[in-house]
């Protein structure tokens, strides 16, 4: 990002705990320590205060909480306050096709509470992804970056899929990944109608142009709740029978998708922290929410827990402006 000039936060990366600790020590704003490395989505530790950023390196770096190869270095940022977006994009030479925007809520519990998870729900379009900040991301984001990997000779082909902080100054990127989102994807499938196969190939085959301005999308809103394990995302229990899977099978335009689920002798049991992506269409964002957590309601396993408030930040905002 730093080459590219995308907008970002300010931010340092360490490789050993104690300059880490001497950077927090310094600053006078509050940060955020990420596990630079794969942590299933959970290595990103928001802290309010200096103390909090201390215990973050803690866990990371010296217990090595998130796994020895994710902890052996720490990116440490500037908090940046706004709104979360989630912007995937298909790339191939020089062709950039953003997908419809979603929204992510990655705390586990309602009103943004509790430790980050890899994610607990998600709705689409995102209506705080205007065209105008979709405009801006796609021109100081996805284009320079494309561009900076093109010139270092090594083209990307496949999923750019950026997170994104909508502050008061504007988009900043907070990170990128090279696939599609868990569970941002599911509400995005659900309204795309062109067909996902053909334009996966099209972008492994460098014919990613014949698609431009040409995908279909149905105009409802979808909302997609996670079903998650107890104690997720700590330490949870698998092989928890799930029940009434048909029964919302049975719902029009619901569909759940599995995550962490297994077969054993004909049932269906929990095999994961995030279970079940029960995901509805609706003809506003409101009746999206009302049939997903109906279907939601259909399905039972020991300790399922979720949250009841996934899609509430835009349906606010939405009465706000009216």
């Amino acid at each position: 990002m730093r080459d590219a000039d995308v907008p970002t936060a300010e931010f340092r990366g360490f490789d050993h705990p104690d300059p880490a600790r001497t950077f927090i020590e310094t600053r006078e704003y509050p940060v955020v320590v990420k596990a630079d490395g794969l942590a299933a989505g959970k290595g990103v530790i928001v802290c309010k205060t200096k103390q909090e950023a201390l215990a973050a390196v803690e866990r990371i770096m010296v217990k090595e909480e998130f796994g020895r190869t994710a902890g052996r270095q720490v990116v440490i940022e500037k908090r940046l306050d706004g709104e979360e977006l989630s912007v995937l994009a298909l790339v191939a030479g020089r062709t950039i096709i953003p997908l419809a925007p979603t929204q992510d809520h990655k705390r586990a519990f309602d009103n943004d509470e509790g430790p980050n998870t890899g994610g607990m729900g998600a709705y689409c379009p995102a209506p705080l992804g205007t065209p105008a900040i979709l405009n801006e991301i796609e021109a100081h984001a996805l284009v320079p970056t494309v561009h900076a990997l093109k010139r270092k000779r090594t083209p990307f082909r496949g999923v750019l899929y950026a997170g994104v902080m909508v502050t008061n100054q504007g988009p900043r990127i907070l990170e990128y990944n090279c696939r599609f989102g868990d569970p941002e994807l599911q509400p995005v499938l659900m309204r795309l109608k062109t067909d996902l196969f053909e334009l996966l190939l099209a972008t492994a085959e460098d014919r990613l142009s014949e698609f431009e301005d040409k995908l279909e999308w149905d105009p409802r809103s979808a909302v997609c709740v996670v079903m998650a394990s107890a104690g997720y995302p700590g330490n949870y229990p698998k092989g928890k029978l799930i029940t009434g899977l048909e029964d919302a099978a049975q719902l029009p335009n619901v569909k759940v998708f599995h995550a962490g689920t297994k077969l054993d002798g004909g049932h269906v049991m929990t095999d994961g922290g995030r279970v079940l992506g029960v995901t509805a269409l609706g003809e506003t964002l409101a009746e999206a929410k009302k049939n997903a957590y109906d279907a939601v309601a259909k399905i039972n396993f020991a300790g399922a827990h979720y949250r009841r408030d996934i899609a509430d930040k835009a349906l606010k905002g939405m009465t706000k402006h009216e």
